[in-house]
């Protein structure tokens, strides 16, 4: 194999693809990244067994096609450390040789037909979602998640593909995010009774895998794994075993919950402020809304404590709930600071429900007040 790359497009490409490269392994071999070249183009490859993209890779001018294994670290330190605009690369029988105008690198190369493979994208039942509306789906959803239980259901974001919109769920058991918009199915692919969950891991890096000019992305969601395919990208994942939550239970339906609508930006403002004294023992602020204004109120022994208010749209009876200032600005953060929301509040021991109009839901659960 011997190319001629545009550093700075194989460098974005490489570090997509070099994520999902296990930094240990019982499989050293799984520490590179493949490099295909065909006539066609150049395709990088990356799996952890559990997880693995092929990422078609711009900027390469292909001299002789064929594979070669990068180690992840070295190839990547490369990349990234190098003045020159373009870098030629060949392999052989000896090694990988990378030439810079000034440098040159001669690294050991292992044997690509040991690599696993990664399968391509050959469904026939899928389901179509525009490439921005699943970038929204992810961002807004996989942040609730459990990270430290991996292996387990509430260690993903579930998603529901149903014959015209496709819906995100993500929750820690302490707060869950809801997430839709309109999907079409091909094929009668739908989920049916059975439930994707997909591992947050990977939709992170189906995230970074697609791109603001990739319309339309295929979503197929088969009994043990989830792909995904985009102008550029396959992303193969398997799925978490273990049950989901009923996630529409959660969500609070009630008749007599006050509406209280907020500016994102000047609450989120407001919010930062109040938990300049929190800490990590001490994270509740308490939410105070009255005729016309919100009161945030945080206070911690060793520190000291705040009160900030704004105004609202708010003439409804006085309503106080306290909640985790983390888990408000998690939502907030993802929200356009120019817009606005609807919080649903019941009474102090009620979870707070968040909505938006473009079909995002957000509830939080209140966090018990300390008796003096």
């Amino acid at each position: 194999m011997k190319i001629i790359a545009d550093r700075e497009k194989l460098l974005a490409s490489f570090q997509t693809a070099a994520s999902v490269a296990p930094t240990r392994s019982p499989k050293p071999i799984l520490q590179n990244v493949k490099l295909e070249t065909t006539e066609n183009g150049s395709t990088l490859i990356a799996t952890d067994l559990e997880v693995g993209i092929r990422l078609d890779v711009p900027g390469i001018q292909v001299e002789t096609t064929g594979v070669v294994l990068l180690p992840e670290r070295q190839f990547g330190s490369i990349l990234r450390e190098s003045t020159d605009e373009k870098l030629a690369i060949e392999s052989n029988d000896q090694g990988t040789l990378v030439r810079g105008d000034r440098s040159n690198f001669q690294l050991a190369s292992e044997d690509p037909d040991e690599f696993p493979e990664v399968v391509v994208f050959e469904e026939e039942k899928y389901h179509e979602v525009p490439a921005r509306l699943f970038k929204e789906l992810i961002r807004r959803t996989a942040f609730a998640t459990d990270t430290e239980s991996s292996r387990y259901a509430l260690g993903g974001v579930m998603l529901e593909l149903e014959e015209d919109k496709v819906i995100s769920v993500g929750t820690d058991g302490r707060r869950l995010a809801k997430m839709e918009g309109p999907a079409q199915s091909v094929g009668g692919h739908v989920s049916n009774n059975s439930q994707t969950i997909v591992p947050t891991r990977s939709m992170q890096l189906i995230d970074k895998a697609l791109f603001d000019d990739d319309a339309e992305i295929r979503v197929a969601a088969r009994a043990n794994d989830l792909l995904v395919k985009s102008p550029r990208a396959t992303i193969f994942s398997r799925l978490v075993e273990g049950r989901f939550p009923k996630w529409r239970e959660v969500i609070p339906q009630w008749q007599d919950a006050q509406s209280i609508e907020l500016a994102v930006g000047p609450f989120f403002s407001a919010l930062r402020q109040a938990a300049i004294v929190s800490s990590e023992e001490s994270r509740g602020i308490d939410f105070i809304f009255g005729e016309g204004s919100l009161e945030l109120a945080g206070s911690t022994a060793e520190i000291g404590n705040t009160r900030v208010s704004m105004p609202i749209t708010y003439s409804g009876p006085s309503i106080q709930i306290t909640l985790d200032h983390r888990y408000v600005g998690d939502f907030l953060k993802v929200l356009d600071p120019e817009k606005s929301f609807t919080l649903g509040i019941r009474d102090s021991e009620s979870a707070g429900y968040c909505s938006t109009s473009d079909g995002y839901g957000y509830v939080v659960m209140p966090l018990a007040k300390e008796r003096p």
